[in-house]
């Protein structure tokens, strides 16, 4: 369970906001921090950020916040209130203790040796303008409770709020749009009406594909394009232990990321069997099934596990097939325990032959090319 540390800047406060805009809405480059940090810190920052920019931030080194400070790990949520808003959620990527880090980022505009060399490092930043009230809510604070400073979350109220709901990230920013939020099943095994895998039938169409070994070797190929598109597109890659192999094997590929973060919300069992996850740093940019030589039940079924401990997914995913097997995807989602999750809403399919256009599309360049693209080439599912 992830820690949740809210950090209140008053309105009005000229010098944080300066900072801010330096630091975070700016971010600053990997260069002007390493020589202020370790070999093995600049490793770290390397194998999360690679060379972009970093949003960063530091807090005084009162007792308090100092407290605050060393129970702060790797994948903890952090949120920047300003005034009676969330502006701002992220994710620690790792931190230091530092002041000449701090000189470097932050001179006082108003003289003075104020430092602010509790620094952490933040993964994932994205802008809010949530009404503080609503995260209250969540957490069974009083309507009118005056955050104040660097503060972090207590358990019972992280315990409670994780037992209701999954991703904090996700809620906000449904929130934000307008959209409904949803409280998790209370058990993830699938509804009694859904048989398992091994009961599924599997159509004489389905055995000739299993049984078929080029057509098998479809199923890596997409992998591979999928991986290479991804990284074209900015994100990090992982594709299953098991599948890694064949990659190497069949394409020399091993741009795949070796293990799966452990900022990532979810619990790793359900995500790290997808076929192929797109990650943004600490956050999941899309997931992948392809279905060839197994039944397209299957890959449902993953995306169904998700959705019921995580019913707030904002992420796209997608079940990739031939053209031909739409029909088949069409006729999984009526079954009526993945409409009652609404995966006929939330999962698409996307083509092999729209994956082979877009990688076609851009074999000499990556500009443009990012998740939206995948999304316009994709098709509804229903």
């Amino acid at each position: 369970m992830s820690n949740v540390f809210l950090l209140y800047m008053p309105s009005g406060n000229a010098e944080a906001m300066v900072h801010y805009e330096d630091t975070i809405k700016q971010k600053v480059a990997l260069g002007r921090i390493t020589p202020h940090v370790s070999a093995g810190l600049r490793a770290k920052l390397l194998s999360i950020f690679g060379y972009s920019p970093i949003a960063v931030w530091g807090s005084a080194a009162g007792s308090r916040n100092r407290a605050n400070f060393e129970r702060m790990s790797q994948g903890d949520d952090i949120l920047i209130v300003e005034g009676d808003s969330i502006k701002l959620i992220g994710k620690v990527a790792a931190k230091i203790e530092s002041e000449a880090l701090s000189r470097e980022l932050w001179q006082s505009l108003r003289g003075g040796d104020t430092s602010w060399e509790l620094i952490y490092f933040i993964a994932n930043p994205r802008e809010l303008n949530v009404p503080f009230a609503e995260f209250c809510s969540l957490f069974g604070y009083a309507p009118n409770f005056q955050l104040r400073g660097f503060t972090p979350v207590a358990p019972a109220r992280l315990e409670a709020f994780y037992e209701k709901y999954d991703d904090l990230y996700s809620i906000l920013v449904r929130i934000q749009n307008g959209q409904p939020i949803a409280q998790k099943a209370a058990d993830v095994a699938l509804p009694a009406d859904v048989p398992t895998p091994e009961l599924v039938e599997v159509s004489p169409e389905e055995i000739d594909d299993i049984l078929n070994l080029p057509v098998a070797s479809e199923h890596v190929r997409m992998q591979w394009k999928l991986a290479r598109l991804g990284l074209k597109a900015g994100e990090r890659v992982w594709v299953p232990v098991g599948d890694q192999a064949k990659l190497r094997q069949a394409f020399q590929f091993e741009s795949f990321d070796a293990e799966f973060s452990a900022g990532i919300d979810l619990p790793h069992s359900y995500i790290e069997n997808i076929d192929v996850v797109w990650k943004q740093e600490f956050r999941i940019g899309a997931a992948y099934e392809i279905e060839n030589s197994t039944s397209i039940y299957s890959g449902l079924l993953r995306f169904a596990d998700l959705n019921i401990i995580a019913p707030n997914t904002l992420y796209p995913m997608f079940i990739v097939a031939p053209r031909e097997k739409k029909g088949r995807l069409r006729a999984q989602l009526r079954r009526p325990t993945f409409k009652r999750l609404e995966l006929d809403r939330k999962v698409r399919f996307l083509s092999y032959e729209a994956i082979d256009e877009i990688d076609q599309f851009f074999a000499n360049s990556s500009s443009g090319l990012n998740v939206d693209v995948i999304l316009a080439r994709s098709e509804e599912a229903a």
